[in-house]
């Protein structure tokens, strides 16, 4: 049976804070079993609680009943422990453990609950399957690697707090039923009892309600916000998700931009006590596609992409020259040491440019001792093949990787392809950071399915000036005031420069295909707030959780959240999403239907 704590049980230490300083104390200490090691006329537990472990010491001087009792205890029960802080006898110190030179000799032990055999061993690192750690969250958030993610969750939280009230910021919280967004991600739909038949929608990013903060006079606004979308689940997202999000008035994108650099500075300074004495680079989004096929790349790396168009342009080699009459391009990327690559690894790279909807990839691989062999060298002339080596400036070791098709298609086939080498090449050290700022995106991107233009950040992020002429008469040239912080090929977080001109956000609603009724539909209260007096202004919000989860070298940002949705949305443990009750459905208006009825 449980006991219970009463007024004298205190707890005044936690188990891996003491030391040999505390010899000849005595404390109470509280958590869970890690095991139980019975040795006949002695008997140790470790104690675990979010800090790490102390030895428990059991032994003849110890009372009869405490002893029994100690002998009954299994792994995870719940303790409450008091004794005196003693050495470990000789050749019993632990060096693995802080507390290892000490151990507890208990003089009063209360069972505070007992425990059931858990489904695994809470151990660090556990090779555990993800869904038995995902249906039991509650002892997987027990192990000490996943306290320490959620503990250094909570302090990079606090920092980004500090940074931000330091440099003038407001907390303002801003609402979680809102009006459905259009122009985004799917929303998650709430249906409104007291309004039947309409719906509030939980917030995809507070966008809106920060910028009409900046219209109140909030001039920096800053909120750790949760946010909700209904799309497609990845390991770095999930249909709610974290961010650090902000809003500043009278500034321009680098004014954004440095003082957003300057939370990341602050960040490692407090965090590592590494100092990033460098101001980060600032690529604009055509030379990201062109120099490594991503609009995130990872700089840890070379393998850039170089245009081959010219060097095969009056080839005979139809699959070359048809794209490049076709307006599409040729070109590559040389994987320094890459020679080293098996026919069967150089097999699965081309699968892996397949899933990118390249056709196909062509290689030539440059042993160390001078062979080539080359998947499309006897298709070229001699001419054509030494022009190819020199452009992308190949020599023995090297292996070459080439995709002929549409540009979208040759940026991302090979932008992967340059990773997978390196990863493969075991280039990609998660703790070596390289940050980036990636501009001048473009405003808008066309959809060949829909045909029409859709925004590719939001409705509200405003052209760059000199390219304001072209908004009306060649759209997909205009480039936006936007930006995005890219950390080892990941987007950390984005942002841009709002419109603030009731004219140029009319045009844009128009570029879009909205009708004046329709924005006013819409956007209303926000063209109505407009009116007013609008400071210029722009923001940039990070995603929390995918900041977390790089900065402590992990893969998966189910690491870093304390109960996590699984690939389809659901949730393990609780066993959400759930049938609703009937008579809530009611009570709402609602009723469930199969569909085709």
């Amino acid at each position: 049976m449980a006991e219970f704590l009463t007024a004298n049980d205190k707890r005044d230490a936690y188990c891996a804070e003491l030391s040999v300083a505390d010899l000849g104390k005595r404390v109470c200490v509280m958590g869970w079993v890690q095991k139980q090691r019975d040795l006949g006329a002695l008997i140790f537990i470790d104690l675990r609680d979010r800090t790490g472990i102390v030895q428990l010491a059991f032994d003849d001087k110890t009372d009869r009943k405490i002893f029994d009792e100690a002998f009954g205890i299994r792994a995870e029960y719940t303790l409450c422990a008091k004794g005196v802080v003693r050495r470990r006898g000789e050749g019993a110190v632990n060096k693995n453990i802080p507390t290892g030179e000490i151990e507890i000799a208990v003089d009063e032990l209360k069972v505070l609950s007992a425990s059931a055999t858990p489904p695994f061993e809470i151990v660090e690192n556990s090779n555990v399957n993800a869904e038995l750690r995902l249906k039991y969250r509650y002892l997987d958030l027990r192990r000490p690697d996943m306290q320490r993610n959620i503990i250094a969750r909570s302090r990079i939280g606090k920092i980004a707090r500090d940074y931000y009230a330091a440099n003038g910021f407001i907390d303002i919280e801003t609402p979680n039923l809102c009006k459905p967004t259009p122009e985004g991600a799917r929303d998650y739909l709430v249906p409104s009892r007291v309004h039947q038949g309409k719906f509030y929608a939980l917030p995809q990013s507070p966008q809106l309600y920060k910028q009409l903060l900046m219209v109140s006079g909030y001039d920096r606004y800053f909120q750790i916000a949760r946010c909700f979308r209904d799309e497609d689940l990845r390991a770095d997202r999930q249909p709610e998700f974290t961010q650090i999000d902000t809003e500043m008035s009278f500034v321009t994108a680098d004014d954004v931009m440095k003082m957003h650099e300057g939370f990341i500075k602050y960040l490692f300074r407090e965090y590592f006590g590494r100092e990033l004495e460098y101001d980060f680079i600032r690529m604009p989004y055509a030379e990201a596609m062109n120099r490594f096929g991503s609009d995130k790349p990872d700089i840890r790396f070379g393998f850039e992409l170089t245009d081959i168009s010219e060097d095969v342009k009056n080839t005979e080699f139809k699959v070359f020259a048809g794209t490049i009459a076709n307006g599409g391009s040729v070109r590559g990327i040389n994987v320094k040491g890459g020679a080293r690559f098996s026919r069967k690894e150089i097999d699965s790279l081309t699968e892996v440019a397949k899933t990118y909807k390249a056709k196909g990839l062509a290689g030539l691989k440059w042993s160390d001792n001078g062979d080539i062999s080359s998947s499309y060298a006897k298709f070229l002339t001699e001419e054509e093949n030494e022009a190819v080596k020199k452009t992308l400036g190949a020599e023995a070791g090297d292996l070459l990787l080439i995709v002929a098709d549409k540009n979208k298609v040759v940026f991302d086939a090979l932008g992967a392809l340059r990773c997978e080498c390196a990863k493969r090449m075991g280039f990609l050290d998660p703790m070596d950071f390289k940050f980036l700022w990636v501009t001048e995106f473009p405003l808008l991107e066309y959809s060949e399915e829909d045909e029409r233009f859709y925004a590719m950040h939001h409705p509200f992020t405003a052209p760059m000036d000199e390219d304001l002429q072209y908004l009306d008469s060649d759209p997909a040239r205009v480039r936006a005031k936007a930006y995005d912080i890219v950390l080892n090929g990941t987007e950390l977080g984005g942002g841009s420069v709002r419109i603030h001109d009731c004219e140029i956000q009319s045009k844009m609603f128009s570029v879009l295909g909205m009708s004046e009724e329709e924005a006013n539909d819409k956007f209303g209260y926000l063209i109505e707030a407009f009116k007013y007096g609008v400071p210029p202004h722009g923001g940039l919000a990070f995603g929390f959780d995918r900041l977390v989860t790089l900065l402590l070298g992990l893969e998966d940002i189910r690491d870093v959240i304390a109960f996590p949705k699984v690939q389809n949305a659901s949730e393990l443990m609780t066993k959400c999403p759930s049938e609703p009750d009937p008579k809530g459905l009611a009570e709402l208006g609602i009723a469930i239907v199969a569909e085709g009825e």
